[in-house]
């Protein structure tokens, strides 16, 4: 997405929704190598997919590497106030690095 597609988009949801997103940021960042996943269901049950992420990467080799510059991040794709919470997707990601011959 570009800055003009970012603008756009701002001034169609204004327009649509008559609600105020002037606060809304665009921020960029390189996400470098992320272990990733589509969690369907309630955001309480998230752990349990966490943990299974946590678990492919340690079993190909990598560690996780979430720092003060490498995020733990979550993507909502479904609206909670619109959608059953068995039926929400999200996706989260897991900074990692390839796992040091010490761990």
């Amino acid at each position: 997405m570009t800055k003009a597609d970012f603008d756009w988009a701002i001034k169609e949801a204004t327009k649509k929704k008559k609600q105020d997103f002037s606060r809304v940021e665009f921020l960029t960042y390189d996400e470098g190598l992320c272990v990733q996943c589509m969690h369907i269901g309630s955001y309480d049950d998230e752990p349990a997919t966490v943990e299974l992420m946590h678990k492919f990467a340690e079993d190909n080799g990598y560690e996780l590497d979430i720092t003060d510059k490498r995020y733990h991040h979550e993507i909502y794709l479904s609206d909670p106030r619109k959608c059953d919470a068995n039926k929400l997707k999200t996706v989260i990601m897991h900074p990692i690095r390839k796992a040091s011959r010490d761990s």
